[in-house]
């Protein structure tokens, strides 16, 4: 092997190291980004339970407001309608 020929061997050699250095660092930006894009979404996502449990939580008390308010009305019709038996039962 001449002189020349060791030379462009180690550059062949080279040249095709550096290439595979490329290509890594390229799948580990990759891997970076779509770390950093699933971080995000992770964010998001909390961000969102936090919103859906604090809605929730007004749901739920509202949902409880309206049973007691349903309790009392039909507690007030229920006297009502003993009032209005007492009434018919009175004229019989």
């Amino acid at each position: 092997m001449t002189e020349m020929t060791a030379v462009e061997a180690a550059t062949t050699r080279l040249q095709r190291a550096l290439q595979a250095l490329e290509e890594a660092v390229d799948c580990r930006l990759d891997q970076d980004r779509n770390r950093g894009g699933m971080a995000d979404q992770i964010h998001t996502l909390e961000i969102d339970r936090s919103r859906l449990a604090s809605e929730l939580d007004l749901a739920v008390g509202r949902a409880r407001r309206l049973e007691d308010a349903n309790r009392a009305v039909a507690a007030r019709i229920e006297g009502i309608m003993e009032s209005i038996r007492g009434v018919i039962a009175g004229e019989g």
